[in-house]
Parts: C-alpha cells; structure tokens; sequence
C-alpha cells in the first residue's frame, strides 16, 4: 500500500500516534483510509474513529490502553465489528483484536473447557475443537466473522442458544482490564472469596466492596426488574451479583459492549458436537399461527426452533440466493424450522417422530429432513435473512433499530399479531417488513424501511422504536434486545424497560469502573440519543457521481451501491467457506481495507466527502482497491451482493481519467492489440520475452511483477489455424476466440471444435477480430471497453439476432458477456440478446453423450465461472463422461488476470494460490488430471508448481481419440 497522510488533529493531544507507535508493538494507524475502514459496524450509526490499533499480542493491547488513560483519549474494543446497535463505531481509538490476537490459548476436553484471546473468530475456535468432538455453544449467524470477545461483549446467541443458551451462560471465567489499568481474572465468588477479596487494599478490592454495595442498595430491584424470559440480552448483568446466582463478576461482566472493561482472554464452557441431527418443517398460514404454535412445541425440547415468514422467502427468492431450500418447504404462508439433535441418530429421529405425532390433526403442513444437506440449506436460508431483508429488490432500503425484541415464547403468537399493527399503523409496507427470528425463545428480527435521511422520516423512527419500547415492555414484559444488545438504538430507551432505578443501578456500576467515561462512552449508559450520530441523517449529501455502468440493483447510483453493505463482515472469514471465493486479498492479509467490508465503508466516506474529500481522486480508496482481485467473488458470496470488482474498474477509470496510469494497465490493459501483434512473428517475440535480460527489461517497462514469467505466445492462432479448416454441418454455433485461447493456447481451441463436431454442431468463428474487453475493463479503461464491445456487436449482429448461440470456452469472458456488458451498455438491445445467448462450452453439451473417461481430476474453479457463470454443468458433464470429479475448495487461485502479473502483487497472489491450491496441485497423484478451464488458472499452476492443468475440452477430446 501506498504511504497515506496520517490524520491527527484537535481531536487527540499532539504525538499522540508517535506515543501510542513507540508504546506499543503492533500497527497504529491514524491515516483517512483506516478511520474510513472502521467508521460504521452493522447498525444505522456512523462514528469516525480517533485513529487505529492492531496490537501484536494482548501486552501490546494493554499498553495502547495505558497510553490512551495518560492521554484521556477513549478506548472501543472491536472484535468483528458486525454489531447491529452500535456498540462497535465510536469517535475512540479503535482496538482491532482480529488480525493478531485470536489464538486458541488451551484446552481441556476432559473439563470441556477452553481460554482463548478475544480476536478469535467463532468458526475458527470450532474449527480447532472439533478434533476433541466439542465446541462452542452459541453460534449467531455471523459465526464465520463474529469473534468470542464480540460475543462476551454483546452476550450474543444465535439458533443454537436454544438448547445451550445465551453466551453468559457459556462463559466461566474473564481476564479484563479495566481503563485505569488493573488487570484481573474474574468469575464466581464465594462468600469467604468475596470478603476475602473486598478486605484487600487495592483497586481489585474497590471494585468488589463497590459491586456488593451496589448490589444490595439495590436488590429488591434487581431480584424483580428483569424479565424472566430466555432471551434478555438488554441491560448490564447485575442480576449475575445477586447471592444465590454466586456474585458471578464474569457474567455481570458478560454483555457490558466494552463500556466497562476490556476482555484479555476469555475461558469459555464447551459443548459436545451433537452426532445427529434432523428437522421438522411446520408449515402455516399466516405468522401469527406459527408463533403461537411454539409453546405446544417446546416440551419435546427442540435443539433449534426458528420462525420465516413469507415476506423472507419472497424476498430470498428474489435474490435466488437459498432456491432450492425454499422449493422444499411445505406449503403455507410462515414456517417454523424444528431441529433435534442426539448421540444416535434414532433418538433425534424419534424425537422427530414424537413431534409429528403431536401435531398430527392439527392446521401445520409438514415435512421431514433427516438429510444434513437439506438441513443445512434451511438453515442457510434463515441465516440469509439479514442481507434478504436489508436490500429489497426496487425498494426502499431497510434498517436495524427494532432488530431483536424478545417476549416469552407463550406470547409469541399475540406479540407477532401486535408488532404487525404497529408497523401497519406506521406505513411500514408487509411487503418489505419480514417478521422472522429464533421463535423458541421469543426473539424476533426484523429490518424497516426506516426513512433515515429526513428529519419527518427520523422524527418518525422515532416516535415508532418508542411505541415498540412500550409494547414489548409494559404489555409483554419482554425485551428491547433479545440477541443484539442496547449500544445506541436502544441505550435511551432502557427506562422504559427497567425503570429509573434499575437504570440509576447501571450507571453507578459504570462510574465504579469507568469513573471518566472513557470505555465505549455513549452506549447504555448516558448513551447518545437514538436518532444521533446516523450514517445517514439530515447532512447526508453528496454530488453526483456519473458511472459507466448501470448499477440495475442501486437504481443507477453509484452512492447507493456505495451503501450496499451492511457489515455483516461475511467477507472477513478466516478461511473459504465451502464452495466459496470471497475473499481471497482479506484471507491473505487480514486487514479490514482488504475485505470488500473495508472497501465499502471507503467508497461510502468517499461519497460522503468528509473523511475522504478528493471523490474519483482519492489516494485512500485507490489504496484499498489496489489488492482486490477482482475475483467477483464478493459479487455472489457477499449475502447482499456488494460487487467490489465493478467498483473497482469504476473508480480506476475516473481516478486515472486524463492522467498517466500505472504501466500495467498499458502492458495488460492493451493485451489483446499487443498479442495480434504478436501473433505476426511469435516465434520472434517468444525468443525476446523468454530472453532473461530482454524479459527483465520488458517487465520493468511493463509494470510487470519480476518474479512472473511472461507467457509464450503459440506459434499457430486458432484463427489461422480455422481458415484451413472445412466446417461440418450440423446445428450452427458461433466459437468465441479468446484472447487467451486463440493467442496463447489454440490447441484447447482446436479441442473444442472436435468436441463440438462430434456432439454434431456446425462451428463457426468471427469472420473478422473480436474481443469481449476483459482486460480494459479489469484495468478500469471503460470508455475503450465500450467502443471495443461495440465493435464486437458489429461483427457479432447477424449471429445475434439469428439467435446462434455463442460459445465461450474462457469463463472470464463468458463473464462479461453475462454481466459486465449489459451494465456497461445497458441501453443496446444486441448486448442484451447475446448475454441471454451466451452459453459456456459445458452449457452447450447438457445434451451430449460423451466419451467415457476412466479417470480422476482435480478440479479448479475459475473465480468468474462461480461467481457469474455457474459450475453446475460442468460438473454434470464430468460425471456423465464417467470422470471422477474433485473440485478443490481452494477460491481463487491468485493469479485473477493481470492481478498477478502487476508488480508489487506477487506475493498476495502466490499467497492466495498457497493457500489450498497449490499445495494441492502438488500433493496429486501423477495419474490424476488438474482440470482449470481459466487461463488464469492455468498460468498460475503452471508457474507455481510442476504440473500442468488442462481445459475441460481437452480432457474430453482425448476420450474422442480412444473411441
């Protein structure tokens, strides 16, 4: 990354960056592009940071602290800063946990317990405990990004709470630090440890005789002021001191979002991994019906019980993001997904079964899974929920802020039917406010369409969380937050829950640990009002951001793909999730600016014009782009589509609009003119660019990474070879010559034409040079992609419109053809057709009876084919050609067009390749074939290892040859 100016003004003591550098031994960081990066979590608030802090260790966290206490500066612990109410953006230094601190420190499987450091993400803790057949019982739905000091900060939950509880009752003991330094391990106290610790003299001692006085000042209070219902999440734990429940400081601790201390390391209790599972699925007619049938469920003691609701699965089938679980659903209009768990799979079946039998006679349609496939996608489908509900298609965006109320789960039912007359009495549309949730324990989400850029729409979000407040309080005794917690959205409303007194209690607890308001201030205690601090609000302005591509999804607005993300932080995994790419740069460097989260929170300050005033010219955003991959991955991964690619060839092609650009967009921008060039003396340029001296030159010139090996040029084009060629009759098809494959690799072309012919097409080529502008459009040069697509169009337009299909053998190419084109020039009927026309080589053959292979191949995805294309055919056509298929969960590759060659991405690329990829590739039996059908892919193998990947049309021709 390039050097940023570092921001460090009236907001902090002077050299207060060069004191915290010299203190601590981790990276501090106070330029715009980082106080961008962590501006705003997952909430509707937006706080711009004092500066940045990734401490190497947790010593190194502690004296960021201390270096913070002698400047009075305020400190906000950030774990992965997916909050959904704020607690995770504050005008603080910011402690990142996530990218050093997240260590599994021990375990003991025996005690089922572990101690680990804050910054650990949940699926990683789970990953390093399945070996010992346990893990970690709450699991929210962020659980691939959300770390353990998150979760002991907002006490989260998630589905599986139902059976094993909030994440206060999983935590045994914590080792915080409090703001003025003191440092301690907390948890159960017994009577003679509490008097023994309150006798002391130290600060230690303070803190307890504090919390025992001020817990008996108020105990009527606290034995009776909270609500006895599973899913309290709202309020400081006091609850937690009372004598019989063991004066447990750790969990009075549990849940306090950073406002009091700051957790160092956490020892958690453990759970075994259940053996089986199955699922129920209750159909109903309307929501309110599934709710209230909950109570006649909970005797059979469900592992997990989760509401949807119709609005959801309209708005997740829109997005076809979870299809086939919602085909699957018995009829009805709200579902209750009923999971059982057990050591056998014959006691969940039977407990399955006993349910059923219960139920039988009554209105529930009903479906049985006891597939984990099946189960899983249900489950992925109430995961979705979120980035279903945030981004409704042609509608107006909706928000946090009545996200997780909670009642007990016998007032399910009536709660439902009252929250739907209350967003009805509001104008909330049905059609975009789904009602959805963990209804086993009464805990209902929810996003509005909220108007939160007006001072009438705020006035009136107002006015509404009020009204909630009092009905989910004073009608149902239930909870403001029943997963989330309080931070802003619902700081200000806890009088209406708890009552002054109880409200007074926290915040004498507060001052007892935080006398100068210095932890997390503004959340819970004295917190900032509901309706400050926005993202949006009535200052959000920005000018007009003209585009090249058509942003369908943002109704044209780049500001509005701008806002895309939600922050869900699913982009910030510490590895692939199972048939994934996203994303491959923040995998690599583990810095928020590299995940398309960070890229996004730049791009919206870059709207904003605040933090990041300069627009299109923002040395910042170029930064944080320049190591996206521009895989697409985020495209189809990301739960709401943010498309950092796009973003990232828009931005390229204001930034460097009359100015000079890096020399690679030239050398591999232009790849496509310089390689007809080329093709007129191969053999000539091959002896230049394979000459060590004449290479070094070239690629110095050329912005080309020194360690790279520019590939050779073939000696024969596809195109020259075809023009000796006689066509065969048969069904017409168009071939598309690549670049890649008609310049540098014919002979997968000319394996397509005998593949194609046998399957009894009649291929035909472009009579004249074609080109989809694939490297013009990934070095942002979108104005030449465009004249170039033109162009295309004009040879194209009689195949075009006589409907030949067109066949594409490079899936990066396939890709443009199915998106990028159409957005670019949205307004062309041809582009339009041949998007719809465009079909992949595997596509074209759904019919086809192919050769059979007896072999076994190790499949690399290209990252444009999973993220527009689709593998499904395929991978059909693999199976029927009898080839035993291993697609490698590996992401992408690294390599990713031009991305690998620039200099100065060499070792992210080979970074990201290591990652699964190339080590496997090297691990493969000799008699196995490594099948990448990406020129990309290829060339990164290639390079990186000593084997060869073939396309899946060579793999297929060779079968032709043994017929």
């Amino acid at each position: 990354m390039a050097v940023q100016v570092e921001i460090e003004g009236p907001r902090t003591p002077a050299g207060f960056a060069d004191t915290l550098r010299a203190a601590v031994d981790g990276e501090v960081r106070f330029d715009a592009g980082s106080l961008a990066a962590y501006s705003c979590d997952s909430s509707n608030y937006r706080q711009i940071p004092l500066g940045v802090v990734v401490p190497r260790s947790v010593s190194a966290a502690v004296a960021a602290i201390r270096v913070c206490r002698q400047a009075d500066v305020p400190v906000l612990s950030r774990g992965g800063g997916t909050s959904l109410a704020g607690q995770s953006t504050n005008a603080a230094v910011v402690i990142d946990w996530t990218k050093y601190c997240n260590q599994v420190i021990s375990v003991d499987a025996s005690a089922r317990t572990c101690v680990v450091e804050p910054g650990i993400a949940l699926d990683d803790l789970n990953r390093a405990l399945a070996k010992d057949k346990l893990m970690f019982g709450p699991k929210p739905s962020t659980h691939q990004s959300c770390t353990i000091g998150g979760m002991v900060g907002n006490n989260s939950c998630g589905a599986s709470a139902q059976a094993y509880g909030k994440t206060v009752d999983n935590v045994r003991r914590l080792n915080v630090l409090t703001y003025d330094g003191t440092r301690m391990w907390v948890g159960p106290t017994t009577d003679s440890e509490l008097d023994e610790i309150a006798a002391g003299n130290d600060r230690r001692a303070e803190l307890y005789r504090g919390m025992r006085e001020l817990r008996d000042r108020h105990l009527a209070a606290i034995r009776t002021g909270y609500p006895k219902i599973p899913r309290r999440v709202s309020g400081y734990n006091l609850d937690s001191l009372l004598p019989e429940n063991g004066f447990n400081v750790a969990k009075a601790l549990v849940g306090s979002e950073g406002t009091l201390i700051t957790v160092l390391q956490a020892e958690l209790e453990l759970v075994r991994v259940p053996a089986y599972q199955t699922m129920v699925v209750l159909g109903f007619p309307n929501l309110e019906e599934a709710g209230r049938a909950v109570k006649r469920i909970l005797p059979h003691k469900p592992w997990q019980l989760e509401g949807l609701d119709e609005v959801l699965i309209n708005l997740e089938h829109s997005e076809h993001t979870v299809d086939t679980a919602i085909e699957r659903l018995p009829s009805g209009r709200a579902w209750l997904t009923v999971q059982f768990a057990g050591d056998t799979f014959d006691e969940a079946d039977q407990a399955a079964h006993q349910l059923m039998d219960d139920l039988h006679g009554s209105d529930a349609t009903v479906s049985y899974l006891d597939d984990p496939g099946r189960e899983q996608q249900l489950i992925e489908l109430r995961e979705a929920g979120l980035g279903a509900t945030a981004h409704p298609a042609a509608q107006h965006e909706n928000w946090e802020g009545w996200e997780d109320s909670a009642v007990h789960p016998n007032d399910l039912g009536d709660y439902l039917h009252d929250l739907r007359d209350l967003l009805n009495r509001f104008g909330y549309d049905e059609s975009e406010t789904s009602l959805y949730g963990h209804f086993g324990q009464g805990c209902v989400h929810t996003r509005i369409p909220f108007e939160l850029r007006t001072a009438d729409g705020i006035s009136h979000y107002r006015e509404f969380v009020q009204e909630a407040a009092q009905l989910v309080t004073t009608k149902y005794g239930g909870s403001l937050s029943g997963e989330h917690g309080d931070g802003q959205s619902r700081g200000e409303l806890l009088t209406t829950m708890f009552g002054p007194e109880l409200v007074g209690a926290f915040g004498e607890l507060k001052a007892l640990f935080d006398p100068g308001n210095r932890m997390n201030p503004g959340k819970i205690v004295d917190p900032n009002p509901l309706d400050s601090h926005l993202r949006l609000g009535t200052e959000f302005a920005h000018r007009p951001f003209p585009t090249e591509f058509a942003y369908p999804k943002d109704d044209g607005k780049f500001s509005k793909a701008a806002m895309r993300c939600v922050g869900i932080g699913k982009c910030r995994q510490s590895s692939s999730a199972s048939g994934e790419v996203m994303c491959p740069s923040y995998l690599v460097t583990r810095e928020e600016e590299h995940s398309p989260r960070g890229r996004s929170r730049l791009l919206f300050e870059m709207v904003r014009g605040e933090v990041i005033p300069d627009g299109w010219r923002s040395k910042e955003v170029r930064d944080a782009l320049d190591l996206c991959l521009a895989c697409k991955g985020c495209k189809v991964d990301c739960p709401v589509g943010v498309d950092v690619a796009t973003y990232k060839a828009e931005f390229m092609s204001h930034h460097y609009r009359h100015r000079l650009r890096p020399m690679a967009h030239y050398s591999m921008g232009w790849l496509p003119v310089a390689a007809l060039l080329a093709s007129r003396a191969p053999k000539l340029v091959n002896a230049v660019t394979q000459a060590p001296l004449a290479a070094r030159v070239l690629k110095r010139a050329g912005g080309i990474a020194p360690e790279r090996q520019i590939p050779r040029f073939a000696e024969q084009t596809m195109t020259d070879w075809w023009k000796d060629r006689t066509p065969k009759s048969g069904k017409r098809v168009v071939l598309w010559p690549d670049t890649f494959t008609n310049y540098f690799h014919p002979a997968i072309g000319r394996s397509a034409v005998a593949v194609l012919e046998s399957a009894g097409y009649e291929v035909a080529l472009p009579e004249r040079p074609v080109c989809c502008g694939l490297t013009w459009i990934s070095t942002g040069q979108l104005g030449i992609a465009k004249r170039v697509l033109r162009r295309t169009i004009g040879v194209l337009r009689d195949e075009i419109r006589a409907g030949v299909p067109i066949v594409g053998l490079e899936p990066s190419c396939g890709a443009v053809f199915r998106s990028d084109a159409a957005e670019l020039l949205p307004d062309d009927e041809d582009i339009r057709r041949l998007s719809r026309q465009f079909v992949t080589f595997a596509e074209l053959l759904r019919d086809w009876e192919p050769p059979q292979l007896d072999v076994h191949a190790l499949v690399q995805t290209h990252c444009h084919e999973h993220a527009v294309l689709t593998s499904d055919a395929e991978a059909d056509l693999m199976k029927r050609a009898g080839i035993g298929r291993e697609q490698l969960d590996s992401g992408c590759c690294g390599l990713a067009g031009n991305f690998g060659f620039e200099r100065g991405h060499y070792d992210v690329s080979i970074a990201a390749g290591e990652r699964v990829l190339l080590p496997r590739v090297r691990a493969a039996d000799a008699s196995s074939v490594i099948v990448a059908d990406g020129f990309s892919c290829r060339t990164q193998i290639e390079q990186a290892t000593d084997r060869r990947a073939v396309h899946l049309a060579e793999l297929l021709a060779t079968g032709l040859q043994e017929e």
